[in-house]
C-alpha cells in the first residue's frame, strides 16, 4: 500500500468507515478501486495514483480495467461497486501496470444495492427470475418523478420498495415544479412515509437548496426516462455533464438519453451516480422494502382479530375497518396488495430456479459418478 495514496480517492466516496470495512481485505497485490462506469466486459474506475488531468489540481487516476468472464460475481460489477484492482502479473501494482493491464481481482462487499428484476425478452423461468443491480454502495436514492403532470403514485410506492430494500435512504424528488399548474406535496408524502418529498425545478434552481442539503453521501438517481433525471444530475454537478432531451409533446414520455449509469464527484462532497430511465420497475426480493413503503398498513394488519387475515372479508379486520373509516384510502390498500403478490411470485420463481439448478448439480454429480465406474469396471476386465 505504500505506492498509493488513498486520499486521492475520497472524492470518489472512499471514507474512514469504508477504510475500516475493506483495508483488512486486501493484500499486497491489490489495492481498492472505485467503478465509476460499465461497458461490457471492461469498466472504467478510479485508483489512488495522482494525476494532473487539470493545470494545479491532483486527483485518482481513472483507468480502463478488465472483468473477468469466467468470475460470476467479477462479471456481475455493477457501478458504485469498490473492488479489488491488480495486474496479470500478480505482483504490487504500480502506475505502469494499472495503465496497461488493470484486472479487477474480486468485488468487496457491498454495503447497499438498488436491485430490480431483471428486463428479459426470454420466456423461460430462469430468464424472468434473474435480477439486475441499478447501482451499488448507495446512501441516498433520489427518486425521481415528473411534477408538471399527475403524478404517479404507484410508481412512487414500487420506486420507494426498491430504495428502502437496498438499505439507502431514499428521498422522493418531484420535479419540473416549475412547470405545475398546481403541485401538492400532501398525497406524496402520503404514500412515503419515512421519505422526504421535495420538489424542485433544476431549470430555475426552485429547492435545489434544500435538495442539496438533503444528499448524503453516494446519490443515486432513478426513475423514468423523461422524469428529468440528467437535468437534474447536472444541476446537482454544476456542469452539462450528461446529454439531455425533452419528453415527446404526444405522450409526455422520454427517450432515454443515459444509457450507462455513471458515478461522478459532486462538487460540495459525496458522489452521484446518474441511471438510465426505468420503463418497468419489477420488484426483486423486497419484502422489508415493502413493509417500510406501507408501514401503516402492517401497523393496522398487526391489529387484526386474526394473525393470517387476508382483509378481504374476515370480521374484525382493522384494515377494512380502517377503508371504512376513511383513515386508510382504498387505492393505497389496493397498491399493497399488488405488490405483494407481484414480489410473492417473484420470489417463488427464484425458488424454483434454485431447486432447478441444484437438481442439475446433482444430475451432473450422478452421471459424473456413473462414468467413472463404467471406467472402472472396465479397466478390471
Amino acid at each position: 500500500m505504500s505506492l498509493v495514496d488513498l486520499d486521492l480517492l475520497v472524492p470518489y466516496g472512499w471514507t474512514p468507515s469504508v477504510a475500516t470495512d475493506y483495508l483488512p481485505l486486501l493484500d499486497d497485490s491489490v489495492i481498492p478501486a472505485r467503478v465509476l462506469r460499465m461497458d461490457r466486459s471492461e469498466c472504467d474506475v478510479a485508483v489512488p495514483f495522482a494525476t494532473t488531468r487539470l493545470p494545479d489540481q491532483a486527483g485518482a487516476r481513472i483507468v480502463r480495467a478488465r472483468c473477468p468472464r469466467s468470475d460470476s460475481e467479477v462479471s456481475g460489477l455493477c457501478t458504485g461497486d469498490w473492488v479489488a484492482l491488480g495486474s496479470d502479473s500478480g505482483a504490487l501494482p504500480d502506475t505502469h501496470r494499472l495503465l496497461n493491464d488493470a484486472v479487477v481481482r474480486d468485488v468487496l462487499p457491498r454495503r447497499t444495492a438498488i436491485v430490480r428484476a431483471a428486463v428479459s425478452g426470454h420466456s423461460d423461468a430462469r430468464a424472468r427470475s434473474a435480477s439486475q443491480v441499478l447501482a451499488a454502495n448507495v446512501d441516498t436514492v433520489l427518486l425521481c418523478s415528473p411534477g408538471d403532470g399527475d403524478v404517479d403514485l404507484g410508481r412512487i410506492e414500487r420506486m420507494l420498495a426498491l430504495a428502502w430494500e437496498s438499505g439507502a435512504q431514499p428521498v422522493v424528488v418531484l420535479t419540473k415544479a416549475d412547470l405545475a399548474d398546481d403541485l401538492s406535496l400532501d398525497p406524496v408524502r402520503a404514500v412515503a412515509p419515512g421519505a422526504t418529498v421535495v420538489a424542485v425545478s433544476a431549470s430555475t434552481g426552485f429547492g435545489m437548496e434544500v435538495l442539496t442539503a438533503l444528499l448524503d453521501g453516494t446519490v443515486a438517481l432513478i426513475g423514468a426516462s423523461g422524469a428529468g433525471k440528467s437535468t437534474l444530475a447536472n444541476a446537482l454537478l454544476g456542469a452539462d455533464v450528461f446529454a439531455t432531451n425533452a419528453v415527446r409533446e404526444g405522450d409526455k414520455r422520454g427517450r432515454h438519453t443515459t444509457v450507462h449509469r455513471e458515478l461522478r464527484p459532486l462538487p460540495g462532497g459525496g458522489t452521484l451516480i446518474d441511471t438510465p430511465g426505468l420503463r418497468s420497475i419489477g420488484l426483486w426480493d423486497a419484502a422489508q422494502g415493502l413493509e417500510r413503503t406501507f408501514s401503516e398498513v402492517e401497523s393496522l394488519a398487526a391489529q387484526c382479530r386474526f394473525g393470517d387475515c387476508t382483509h378481504i372479508g374476515e370480521p374484525g379486520c382493522a384494515v377494512l375497518a380502517a377503508i371504512e373509516s376513511g383513515e386508510l384510502p382504498q387505492r393505497r390498500l389496493d397498491s399493497f396488495r399488488k405488490l405483494t403478490r407481484e414480489n410473492e411470485w417473484m420470489a417463488a420463481r427464484t425458488d424454483s430456479r434454485a431447486r432447478a439448478e441444484r437438481e442439475k448439480q446433482w444430475r451432473d454429480i450422478s452421471k459424473e459418478q456413473r462414468r467413472m465406474y463404467r471406467q472402472r469396471q472396465g479397466g478390471r476386465r
